[in-house]
């Protein structure tokens, strides 16, 4: 189902595109917006990885650092019938976590130490089995190609004055040009969240499937609402173009599963997740005692999964 709505709405976003293309600038400043979007997305989809990570931070451990969440993320990945992953861990006490790379091939999983602090293992594995999702669905893939489509139409926008003639010559206007102006890249937008949301949805249920047990990601996705709600992270504030790779929106004050949310309300992730258990026969059972522990780094600390 939400392969078939972003297909949809990958095709609504391209018809914008067209529609708005041939009425700001015909067929030529239709064709240069989309170029010059495309170059800049290319370059993008193959060093956002790189430049995502050093944003927030993060830093990767190898097995000798953290073998058990090394053993986690491999074991995942096993399951998953992908490449093993680069894994990364951020230095930051809000509990979170994303992936990102081109393709699994060139991948790689970061979560905050806040997440190992919060979650028990059982919980971290299905977040990251969440991530590892993600990857396998390419879903990096598909948002590059939302922005380049976004960001063309953005561009568009902004050469209404200069490429501001239909395909008959005739201008469209002042008002006219400057509502399209502002309306145009803002539909764009709420189309863009909307895939969001929908890849977020879909990789919930892939990664419930991966981990072999929903509710684990359901439990996992309850606590970091609540710990995201009380704890900042101020490498994301100040990058809140990054907070949609996130599992969970990491900026203060985005709680609502509204037009301009790039995620989903967690309740109805949650909600989905149980439906998801329901229908694969898994048993409801009590949260069990947590393993607590971290991925260990400077201080040494216990990782996750034993150890």
């Amino acid at each position: 189902m939400n392969y078939t709505k972003t297909a949809l709405l990958l095709a609504a976003m391209t018809g914008l595109f067209l529609a708005v293309g041939f009425a700001l600038g015909g067929e030529q400043g239709m064709l240069i917006a989309f170029a010059v979007a495309l170059g800049l997305n290319v370059f993008s989809y193959w060093n956002s990885d790189k430049l995502v990570l050093r944003m927030h931070g993060a830093r990767q451990v190898t097995p000798e650092e953290a073998p058990n969440f090394h053993a986690m993320v491999a074991e995942l990945a096993r399951r998953a019938d992908m490449p093993m992953p680069k894994v990364y861990v951020i230095e930051n006490p809000q509990p979170n976590a994303f992936a990102t790379g081109r393709n699994p091939e060139n991948a790689a999983v970061a979560a905050t130490t806040g997440l190992f602090d919060v979650l028990d293992s059982d919980e971290v594995a299905a977040v990251m089995a969440h991530e590892l999702a993600h990857v396998k669905n390419r879903d990096t893939l598909i948002m590059t190609v939302t922005a380049t489509i976004a960001g063309a139409i953005g561009m568009l926008a902004n050469f209404a004055m200069l490429f501001g003639q239909n395909r008959d010559g005739r201008g469209m206007g002042p008002i006219p040009t400057l509502l399209m102006m502002i309306l145009a890249p803002m539909a764009a937008m709420l189309v863009q969240m909307a895939i969001s949301r929908s890849r977020e949805y879909e990789a919930d249920r892939v990664g419930g499937e991966i981990v072999g047990d929903p509710r684990l990601l359901a439990r996992a996705l309850e606590k970091i609402s609540r710990g995201v709600a009380a704890i900042p992270n101020d490498a994301a504030e100040r990058n809140p173009a990054s907070a949609h790779l996130f599992i969970m929106n990491p900026l203060s004050g985005a709680r609502m599963d509204n037009l301009f949310s790039t995620h989903p309300n967690p309740a109805n992730r949650i909600e989905a997740l149980e439906r998801q258990a329901m229908a694969m026969g898994v048993a409801p059972a009590s949260a069990p005692a947590s393993r607590r522990g971290s991925v260990p780094a400077a201080g040494g600390r216990r990782g996750p999964w034993g150890g």
